[in-house]
């Protein structure tokens, strides 16, 4: 035979050097979960993951930050005392995140890269991502004064990204044109602008205590069903004045990725979201998997299917363990 493909396969030192795709650490973004206490509460379902104070989370950011994991993104837990139907404590200049970047920002200056989440759902009584009326519909333009708020505050506070997730319409040109009228026209926004309504998103409603409280997110929500509708919303976000885009999920929504980056010029990041992480943790602490071997398969899938970054809570495991390497 002429051609023999497998030549190009037959040593580790020749497949690494033809590999289409790497995985770098710079690619990497670790999600934290920020409680309005002291101390460290592991989260049952995310093994190796925790709500941490503000304190623990800058020891840890500054672990991470040795093993060169230098992105974050932010995730307020508020106490149910805390929540209301207006999501005061997520819009508070002073509340929770914008305290956790100030610190952040005074330890680590420029070193580190500091995203936030922007979505009502944590502090909102309801647990909804927008204003909840009596009859149970989300009332989408209502929200977006709320999500505008809630963005400027980080943005004030020292976060370089402002990430909003609730997937209300117009809520990207709202946070936009507030920051600009703001003085905050640096700060960037990737928006979660493909985000489904999906089943994997159970771990992630229990470490933030965001679970909706009637209902569903069917409602504004993406449809998994939906390929083109999925790609269009991306697309509306970028003409809002989005920075970067997401898909989320990540791993049953490759093609999505694929698509929505054949579609953009914007960097596009992807969640490896917290079902599909503990799939993961389930497996490989019963010896059915080789953990290590398996998140760099995932890893790299999301990257090969056109992400630029990725969002994920192995991140840390990652460099610690030195599996890029």
């Amino acid at each position: 035979m002429r051609i023999r493909p497998r030549r190009n396969r037959k040593t580790a030192l020749l497949r690494d050097s033809l590999a289409e795709t790497r995985v770098h650490r710079e690619q990497l973004i670790q999600p934290h979960f920020v409680q309005d206490k002291d101390g460290i509460t592991p989260i049952g379902a995310m093994p190796g993951i925790s709500r941490m104070g503000i304190e623990p989370l800058v020891d840890q950011v500054g672990a991470d930050l040795e093993h060169g994991l230098s992105s974050v993104l932010l995730f307020g837990v508020h106490d149910s005392d805390e929540k209301d139907e207006h999501a005061s404590a997520a819009t508070d200049p002073d509340g929770l995140i914008p305290r956790a970047v100030r610190r952040l920002r005074d330890v680590f200056g420029d070193r580190l890269t500091i995203m936030t989440d922007v979505c009502l759902c944590g502090a909102m009584s309801s647990g909804h991502c927008g204003v909840l009326e009596a009859s149970g519909r989300i009332l989408n333009d209502e929200s977006l004064p709320l999500l505008a708020d809630m963005a400027l505050a980080h943005a004030h506070a020292g976060a370089d990204v402002v990430a909003p997730s609730d997937m209300m319409d117009g809520r990207v040109v709202a946070i936009r044109d507030r920051l600009d009228d703001d003085g905050m026209s640096d700060t960037a926004i990737l928006s979660y602008s493909t985000k489904f309504a999906s089943a994997f998103y159970g771990p992630f409603r229990e470490a933030a205590d965001s679970s909706p409280q009637s209902g569903d997110r069917k409602t504004y929500q993406l449809d998994p069903r939906n390929r083109r509708e999925a790609v269009r919303e991306s697309i509306l976000d970028q003409e809002e004045g989005a920075d970067m885009l997401m898909v989320k999920p990540a791993l049953s929504y490759l093609d999505i990725i694929r698509d929505v980056a054949d579609s953009t010029d914007l960097p596009l990041a992807a969640y490896n979201v917290s079902g599909e992480y503990g799939m993961v943790k389930a497996t490989a602490e019963r010896g059915w998997i080789d953990e290590r071997a398996v998140v760099l398969e995932i890893l790299t899938s999301i990257v090969r299917a056109g992400a630029g970054l990725v969002i994920t809570y192995h991140a840390r495991e990652a460099l610690e363990q030195g599996w890029l390497q």
